[in-house]
């Protein structure tokens, strides 16, 4: 088996299914990050980030160094990302920005006067500063196209100008933002148009329409119109409020076929974790689960306390689909799982020694010990990134990936993870040289289907994960899966499925922890427990040839410092003053396979 440094690069064999027709293709693993806010963002200009545009957005991925846009001191990626989507609210999209560059359509207007003059005196709480009649007037403006068609065009131009294909793909795109109530709906939305195509539209936001229905009735019409692909990426479930994966539509109407099939179409992956957390799984709704518990923010966004909800969380609502599909014999909860970031400041700062984050406004560790801001960083994840398997690194190839849902998520670490679904894989495929094309050949890649059990031969997945060579060792490979009882009742269950070193489970079936190596006196860790990599063949024990399932892979990292731990050593207080852990076990999350009877 190859070691894992040379698997993230490699350039392997694979073969897609398709119509009972094979057809080789090349697939290698690409790194990004589909959701960066800059100085366009209306919330990121009030949160300090004033310099940051797009250019510092991209220049900043492909790893080049730019100026922190509060600090004013160079900062630098550690490793280039391979793609970047620069999604900055549409929502008064370039207000305050284009207003202090002295965009003349702006300052035409007395409400632009005003708020020229507000941010001079107050950079920061210039909007906020606004006479009410004034704020009235600017709201109403700025709904209108030509207050918005310049900047969506140096959005557009700025993605066109960083765009390489073959070396780092941008994708123009923006963030319909609709909080009801504080709760989150936000989608993220970005497209394979480039230059005209891009301009012959205006960004889809929530003054158009409240409802994510209406926003796809307008991507299948734009998409219609110009030939551009889209996807709608929906983030931050986690503080839903019980609303992302509800069981009813925006008009509280019971699911149809019709709408599942949209919500499918156009909502192929969702994002699973970012810096305001994790929307995996809850441990109150799964309380069997030892590893349920990470990264979660129990938080709305306006700060209020939020109950656990299975409308929240991605492992509730791929359980849901397959008793919704049942129902109405479609799944609207058929989706891929990717990470992404959501900075605020344009910088894609995902590892924890380098954590810089959400807001421009909580940069220093000084500033994070009594910070008063709402998403104060230490509560904060410094996450995630999407692993994408693509056959090349351009607009369509990547775009494609995310259709077919060959994505997975990661906490922040590029952990290189495979896995193949089919019913032939043997043990010895495991240990092949080439495990992809092995894969592609018995079986079908992450986010795929399988159907009609052959001898009603149980399913097997193929895994392979490298760690990050950057990142700590690999603890342990677990499969969830979800299915539908005898009675139509979703379930689920977490399978250790390989782990390093040789410990045993216990009488329970309970595998003992990895161990932990982190000073908390240093920040520093060893690599002396866990593995470089782990496969294995994982067969369900389990299997009914008559129950829906899914099984999704999920990739645990030993032990190594949080970002609080860092800032704690750095400040010279206990970790405990963070009120945060000290440690955090990395993780990657495959995409799932589906089995349909």
């Amino acid at each position: 088996m190859r070691h894992p440094i040379f698997l993230i690069g490699a350039t392997v064999l694979s073969v897609s299914l398709l119509c009972a027709a094979v057809e080789a293709q090349v697939t290698q693993l690409y790194w990004g990050d589909t959701h960066v806010h800059t100085k366009i963002s209306m919330d990121a200009y009030m949160t300090g980030t004033f310099n940051a545009d797009p250019d510092t957005a991209y220049r900043f991925a492909k790893g080049q160094p730019v100026l922190h846009t509060s600090l004013r001191t160079r900062v630098q990626i550690d490793r280039p990302l391979d793609f970047l989507v620069v999604a900055d609210h549409a929502e008064n999209l370039g207000l305050q920005a284009e207003v202090m560059a002295g965009n003349p359509v702006f300052l035409a207007t007395a409400w632009g006067k005003a708020l020229r003059e507000a941010l001079e005196k107050e950079q920061a709480r210039g909007l906020r500063n606004l006479k009410p009649e004034d704020r009235e007037a600017m709201n109403a403006d700025m709904k209108k196209p030509e207050f918005r068609q310049g900047t969506w065009e140096g959005q557009v131009d700025a993605a066109e100008r960083h765009n390489d294909p073959g070396r780092f793909t941008t994708f123009a795109g923006w963030e319909w933002t609709v909080h009801p109530g504080g709760k989150n709906l936000h989608r993220v939305v970005f497209t394979t148009a480039g230059g005209a195509a891009a301009k012959s539209f205006l960004p889809y936001n929530s003054n158009d329409s409240q409802k994510p229905e209406e926003l796809w009735q307008w991507l299948e019409k734009t998409s219609a119109a110009t030939g551009a692909k889209f996807i709608a990426i929906p983030h931050n479930s986690n503080i839903s409020g019980g609303l992302m994966f509800d069981l009813v539509d925006s008009d509280s109407r019971p699911f149809t076929a019709a709408y599942a099939r949209e919500r499918a179409r156009w909502e192929p992956v969702i994002e699973m974790t970012q810096v305001k957390g994790t929307s995996e799984v809850h441990p109150e709704l799964s309380p069997n689960d030892e590893f349920a518990d990470f990264e979660i923010r129990r938080k709305l966004l306006a700060g209020a306390a939020t109950p656990a909800n299975k409308a929240d969380y991605a492992r509730s609502a791929l359980l849901r689909g397959l008793e919704v599909e049942q129902s109405i014999g479609v799944n609207p909860y058929r989706f891929g799982l990717i990470g992404s970031s959501d900075t605020h400041t344009a910088l894609t700062s995902v590892a924890e020694n380098n954590f810089l984050g959400k807001l421009a406004t909580d940069a220093l560790p000084e500033e994070r010990h009594n910070s008063k801001i709402i998403f104060p960083a230490w509560e904060m994840s410094a996450g995630g990134l999407a692993g994408v398997w693509a056959s090349a690194n351009t607009r369509d190839d990547l775009m494609a990936a995310f259709q077919r849902k060959e994505v997975y998520a990661t906490s922040g670490p590029r952990i290189a993870l495979r896995v193949f679904g089919g019913f032939s894989f043997a043990p010895k495929d495991a240990r092949a040289k080439d495990i992809a094309a092995i894969g592609y050949r018995k079986g079908v890649p992450m986010g795929g289907d399988l159907t009609a059990a052959p001898g009603k031969r149980a399913p097997s997945l193929l895994i392979h994960a490298a760690k990050d060579p950057l990142s700590g060792n690999l603890d342990r490979i677990q499969v969830i899966k979800g299915w539908l009882n005898a009675a139509g009742k979703a379930e689920e269950r977490v399978f250790d499925v390989t782990w390093s070193g040789d410990r045993k489970p216990d009488t329970t079936g309970k595998l003992p922890p990895v161990g932990n190596t982190v000073d908390i006196t240093t920040a520093g860790y060893t690599d002396t427990i866990g593995a470089a990599q782990l496969a294995a063949v994982w067969q369900d024990p389990e299997f009914d040839p008559g129950q829906r399932a899914f099984y999704y892979v999920r990739v645990i990292e030993i032990p190594t410092p949080r970002h609080t731990l860092y800032d704690a050593v750095a400040l010279g207080i206990d970790v405990e003053e963070t009120k945060q852990p000290a440690t955090i076990q990395e993780r990657a999350w495959s995409s799932p396979i589906w089995y349909t009877p």
